[in-house]
């Protein structure tokens, strides 16, 4: 008996070359037609079940969409330094501990409230994830803020402190 296998497949010797796109399209006008493409027909399809007050502002709505995305696309990412992103790293940060103890805190005044019968011990037991959850969004934050904190300062923006 001979048991040598034998190569059953065919070799590749055609290279197959995929379509190249005809145009790169940028992200926000990707997220642009996209939005667009969900909206549109879910409000053609909900309007004539929704009653008169509250389709005319289902409309407005759609068309303020329209308009804030139409200017979303507009924006050149490229262009956007380093520098004119600073605020905003530091306000998410800012955010992110701001929200995550404000969140420790409701869930600490739910559970004095509607579970005083429970000791401190037994409520972390319980709703441990919570605590976890929004600790990590505070650490999240202030992780973000000291990265921010240990950017370098450009040259540029030396010269305005002094």
């Amino acid at each position: 008996m001979d048991f040598e296998g034998e190569a059953t497949t065919p070799t590749a010797t055609d290279k197959i070359e995929f379509a190249q796109p005809i145009t790169t399209r940028k992200p926000l006008e990707l997220l642009r037609d996209t939005e667009a493409l969900l909206r549109r027909p879910t409000v053609a399809a909900l309007l004539p079940v929704l009653p008169p007050k509250l389709s005319y502002g289902f409309q407005v709505a759609s068309s303020l969409a329209d308009d804030s995305l139409k200017e979303l696309a507009e924006i050149d990412l490229d262009n956007i330094s380093d520098l004119e992103l600073r605020p905003v790293r530091i306000r998410v940060g800012l955010s992110c501990v701001g929200f995550g103890a404000l969140m420790i805190l409701v869930l600490v005044l739910y559970l004095s409230t509607l579970h005083p019968d429970l000791s401190t011990v037994q409520q972390t037991r319980q709703y441990w994830y919570l605590y976890v959850w929004f600790v990590s969004l505070g650490v999240t934050g202030m992780f973000i803020l000291g990265r921010e904190a240990m950017r370098p300062i450009p040259k540029q923006q030396k010269s305005l402190r002094r």
